[in-house]
């Protein structure tokens, strides 16, 4: 017979096999989407795509309408191989939305410079809060609806300067979204770790986003301050 005590014992140690090998299937498939991001890219790049240029707030209501349609059916089918595969394609998609801010980058004389230092300025970003949400005992998970309201704060404010263009305002938003999705990682990091997030999938999506908007984010403030056309 088993006491309480063991019974208790191994409830725990299950818990945090099951946390870790998330956690683990997490790190793992955001790694293997960083390939179609890269493909996409590179295809929207040699292709000189432009999503709607000519009316950037059609673009803008079309693209979140195609994100959101990836983003339903990756939550519809996490348990499957199919929310897998949509999960890719969605990469391969928001490559080729990042495709156009890294033309813009590469039309700079040190474009590929500073790409680079988004990309290691992310990657900083990243290492530094999972580290921190895996290894502290703090739950971070109460920063949800504070985040959230951020969220919502600075969409509203992009939506805002699509029609009223202002640079300051340009920076501003950039400058938030990478606080703002730093601590989205540290955040939804600390879901897996603490047990709220169990499905690796939809785990990755969010951690994948954080990172995308990061790098965005990051590489419009370094080519506004350290840009050079000569």
């Amino acid at each position: 017979m088993q006491t309480n005590f063991e019974i208790g014992n191994q409830a725990t140690s299950e818990l945090a096999f099951q946390q870790s090998r998330v956690l683990r299937n997490t790190y793992m498939l955001l790694a293997v989407s960083m390939l179609p991001t890269i493909l996409g890219a590179t295809v929207g790049i040699q292709m000189q795509f432009s999503f709607m240029a000519s009316s950037p707030f059609i673009g803008f209501l079309l693209f979140m309408g195609v994100a959101f349609g990836f983003m339903w059916g990756i939550e519809k089918n996490k348990d499957s191989g199919l929310g897998v595969a949509l999960l890719l394609g969605f990469t391969f998609f928001m490559g080729l939305m990042l495709s156009r801010i890294l033309q813009v980058a590469l039309g700079f004389s040190n474009g590929g410079s500073m790409i680079a230092m988004a990309a290691g300025g992310t990657g900083a970003v990243f290492f530094t809060m999972s580290t921190i949400a895996a290894v502290s005992k703090r739950d971070f998970t109460g920063m949800g609806k504070f985040l959230f309201v951020g969220m919502i704060v600075v969409l509203l404010a992009a939506v805002a300067n699509i029609f009223f263009q202002i640079p300051a305002l340009s920076l501003t938003i950039a400058a938030v979204v990478v606080v703002l999705f730093s601590a989205y990682i540290l955040y939804d990091i600390s879901r897996i770790v603490q047990g709220g997030e169990t499905n690796y999938v939809t785990a990755t999506l969010a951690v994948y986003l954080d990172v995308y908007n990061v790098f965005v984010s990051l590489l419009q403030l370094i080519m506004a301050f350290t840009g050079n056309r000569d």
